[in-house]
């Protein structure tokens, strides 16, 4: 089978970046932190390649429709993420649409929803499924924050990967409040939410299929008690990029967590609300915060999840997979068989079946 590995990579982004600004200079690493490493593309051919598998790499840029009207192939795995808008992340499967090309993955609106903070929350809301209270701010001009419930964290309304979450995001009072508003409007240039800021412990669930066969592979703990003394008790940008390396790794982790039976049904079962309502496809990881009464809320749906190869990077849906006894290999072999069996393309994988 031929497929088209349609990616973001980091020098992409920053060649997009200066293209659309017309300079030179760049911002931080934070900027781009959604674009994927050389590493990581070349992983994810390779594996297909050793599949027995046609494989070619597609730079999610301005040529990827004629690349991909080009290349032909019987499937598009998306990884891409885009660099600005909420419909960044939906760039590829509206090409793939357009080209009649089955592709891995949530559709356009799907995700479009999925990476706005607010539209998700609405929908879970409407569904009655728990989620941390908020608000959303589009300017800084007479900011009312003094009715908010704190703490509470403030975010980007669209940003994925922690970007914009550090550890000034967490604010105890109004001033501070509106001080960390401002600046993430100037910064970010886009709305910012604000949501209550929960005490409970973290987790995040990957999930994988489609209709009555999606399973959740093993739960994963975020253990903050790992973190630097005086950091907020969260996964933010500095806990995942900063902190965390390859060469000292951040012990963060424990998959599976170590929770009881009956939390870990919950967990699992409000993720598949939310997987179902939100209208995933193929697969997702979804991150959950226990409230003050222990009820899992979520906090956001990653239906891009990513996929590092190396498991020093802490990468969590591959953690996950590793754990329920798939290799890398497996892990992109089951997607792709997932993916293949929802489009009604003959694809056999043989790999590990786990089920929750």
């Amino acid at each position: 089978m031929k497929i088209a590995v349609a990616y973001s990579s980091k020098k992409g982004l920053i060649q997009e970046y200066r293209k659309r600004k017309q300079i030179q200079k760049i911002p931080g690493d934070e900027y781009f932190a959604e674009g994927d490493s050389i590493k990581t593309i070349q992983a994810v051919i390779e594996t297909l390649l050793k599949m027995g598998h046609q494989a070619v790499g597609i730079e999610a840029d301005n040529n990827a429709f004629q690349k991909l009207s080009a290349e032909e192939p019987d499937l598009v795995l998306n990884i891409s993420e885009g660099l600005t808008g909420d419909f960044r992340e939906s760039y590829i499967p509206m090409l793939c649409e357009r080209l009649n090309l089955p592709y891995t993955g949530s559709d356009p609106l799907t995700l479009g929803l999925c990476l706005n903070k607010m539209r998700t929350k609405e929908i879970l809301g409407f569904y009655q499924i728990p989620t941390p209270a908020f608000q959303v701010f589009y300017s800084d001009n007479a900011m009312a924050t003094e009715h908010l419930i704190y703490p509470v964290i403030v975010k980007p309304i669209a940003e994925g990967s922690s970007k914009g979450i550090n550890n000034r995001s967490v604010v105890n009072d109004p001033t501070a409040a509106k001080s960390v508003i401002a600046e993430k409007l100037l910064k970010y240039e886009q709305p910012v939410i604000v949501e209550s800021f929960l005490t409970g412990a973290e987790f995040t669930v990957a999930l994988w299929g489609n209709g009555e066969e999606v399973e959740a592979l093993p739960i994963v703990e975020i253990c903050f008690e790992e973190l630097p003394e005086g950091a907020w008790p969260m996964y933010s940008y500095e806990a995942k990029w900063v902190w965390d390396s390859p060469d000292k790794p951040l012990q963060i982790f424990q998959c599976p967590a170590k929770i009881d039976a009956k939390l870990n049904q919950e967990i699992v079962s409000v993720a598949k609300r939310a997987y179902y309502i939100l209208g995933i496809r193929d697969w997702c990881r979804i991150d959950i915060r226990l409230d003050q009464e222990g009820v899992p809320n979520i906090l956001e749906l990653n239906p891009l999840p990513g996929i590092l190869p190396d498991p020093k990077e802490n990468s969590c849906f591959p953690k996950s997979a590793r754990t329920a006894g798939y290799s890398y290999s497996d892990m992109i072999g089951r997607l792709i068989s997932i993916a293949c069996r929802r489009v009604g393309l003959i694809e056999n994988i043989n790999a590990p079946v786990y089920r929750s």
